[in-house]
C-alpha cells in the first residue's frame, strides 16, 4: 500500500508559484514512491462562486490532513504561512511523521537551536531534528535523510 504525504503549502494561491515551486516538489516526493496529496490540486474541484466554499475547502483540508500518514510542509517566510501552520499543528497533534522545507535562509526564531519557532519542530524527534528538515528541492530525495527511510520503511 503507498503511503500518503500531505504537502502543505502556500504556492497555490498564485499561478506562477503554482506551476514552478510545487511540481519539483511533487515530483521529489513521488520518486519516493509517495502518494501526495496536494491540497490546491485536490480542492479544484470546489466552486468558489457557491456560498460557503471556503468553510467546505477548510473541512477538505482537515480531513486529508488526519488521512495521510504524514506531512511535509513548506514553512518559508516570516512568519511561515498560517494555513500551513494550522495543518502542521493538527499533524503534530495526531503524532503523524513530519517533515519541513524551507529554502529561505531567514530565520524566524528565538531561539538558538532552530531556525524557527520551536513550536514547529515538536513533531520531530529532539536528536537528529536536522534529519527532517531540509532546506533544498533537492535534499528531499536523499537517502540519509528521515522521509527517504521513513517512505522507504514498510507499515507495520
Amino acid at each position: 500500500m503507498t503511503k500518503t504525504i500531505y504537502l502543505a503549502n502556500p504556492y497555490g494561491f498564485s499561478e506562477q508559484q503554482k506551476s514552478a515551486l510545487l511540481p519539483p516538489i511533487i515530483a521529489a516526493l513521488e520518486s519516493l514512491g509517495l502518494g501526495v496529496w496536494e491540497p490546491f490540486a485536490r480542492n479544484n474541484q470546489v466552486d468558489f462562486q457557491q456560498s460557503g466554499w471556503a468553510y467546505r475547502v477548510g473541512q477538505k483540508d482537515f480531513a486529508d490532513v488526519v488521512a495521510a500518514d504524514a506531512i511535509f510542509a513548506v514553512v518559508n517566510g516570516v512568519p511561515p504561512d498560517e494555513g500551513v501552520m494550522v495543518e502542521l499543528g493538527i499533524a503534530i497533534a495526531l503524532g503523524k511523521p513530519t517533515f519541513l522545507l524551507r529554502d529561505d535562509f531567514r530565520r524566524a526564531t528565538d531561539s538558538e537551536e532552530y531556525p524557527l519557532n520551536l513550536m514547529l519542530f515538536t513533531g520531530i524527534p529532539e536528536q537528529d531534528w536536522r534529519d527532517y528538515y531540509y532546506t533544498s528541492i533537492n535534499d528531499i530525495t536523499a537517502a540519509s535523510k528521515a522521509l527517504a527511510k521513513w517512505a522507504s520503511a514498510t507499515n507495520g
